[in-house]
């Protein structure tokens, strides 16, 4: 994979992959604006798919996971300005929230955010750019979209760390994302001792072996209701690579995914 990134500081870079694919799986510790130059994504949460294409503009709430899949589409690069809308530059404009959304947020071919971040292209070939300028242009953004979605400060305004929650709905709902259980006891409210000390107690198993047989199952529901592809299947189940997945799956089945899509 060749990946390029340029930075006008930690928050504001422009974003670029030249293989025919990466992916993957992620936590963001803050909101995310991204604009599409070119190329194409897939991003898979636990309820919901998205598809976004050059000239799309979306918002990634903070602390939620999913699958990221980016490709080179019509010949051009995956290129994207991201901006991160930290705690730290938001709590100048916000008053704090309890209020979570996980849902991807769309704002497409919106001129004054299309404007907003397409103006920050020629400050990545500068050098010694006064931070202050990038500073404006957060600010820039923030203001716009609160100013075009009146429902934004819910979703900007969650400040919290998570607190300690149920933990066996929440790994139901999440255990395709293949993240660090630091990542999962974090999202839990719990510390990695307290995860894997409640995760026994629920599951009566270990979090691996148990994230293993949940993946490899829904993997099997793919392959039989959906007619899902070997290839798509495997990375949207938590897996990185495809050899690694047939031979797990048919240690668990019997059958490599080749030979039960053919009985079908």
């Amino acid at each position: 994979m060749e990946y390029k990134a340029k930075y006008i500081t930690p928050d504001i870079k422009l974003s670029c992959y030249e293989d025919n694919f990466f992916k993957s799986d992620i936590m963001f510790d803050c909101h995310m604006l991204v604009w599409f130059i070119s190329g194409e994504t897939k991003i898979v949460q636990a309820d919901a798919t998205y598809f976004f294409r050059k000239g799309d503009i979306f918002l990634i709430p903070r602390n939620q996971l999913a699958t990221i899949i980016n490709y080179p589409k019509d010949g051009q690069p995956h290129k994207t300005v991201v901006m991160h809308l930290s705690k730290e530059k938001l709590i100048d404009y916000l008053k704090p929230k309890a209020l979570v959304s996980s849902e991807i947020l769309r704002y497409s071919n919106h001129p004054l955010l299309e404007s907003c971040l397409s103006s920050l292209i020629p400050y990545f070939e500068m050098k010694d750019l006064p931070e202050t300028i990038a500073s404006l242009k957060i600010a820039e953004a923030i203001s716009i979209l609160r100013a075009i979605d009146h429902g934004i400060d819910n979703v900007l305004a969650n400040f919290e760390e998570p607190g300690k929650i149920d933990l066996a709905s929440y790994m139901e709902r999440n255990f395709r994302f293949n993240l660090p259980l630091e990542k999962f006891s974090y999202l839990t409210g719990r510390s990695l001792t307290t995860f894997k000390r409640d995760f026994g107690k629920v599951f009566n198993t270990t979090p691996q072996r148990w994230l293993t047989r949940k993946r490899l199952e829904l993997a099997h529901y793919q392959f039989v209701e959906k007619k899902s592809k070997p290839i798509d299947v495997c990375y949207e189940v938590g897996f990185e690579n495809l050899s690694h997945f047939s031979y797990a799956f048919k240690k668990q089945f019997g059958y490599s995914p080749t030979e039960l899509i053919g009985r079908q």
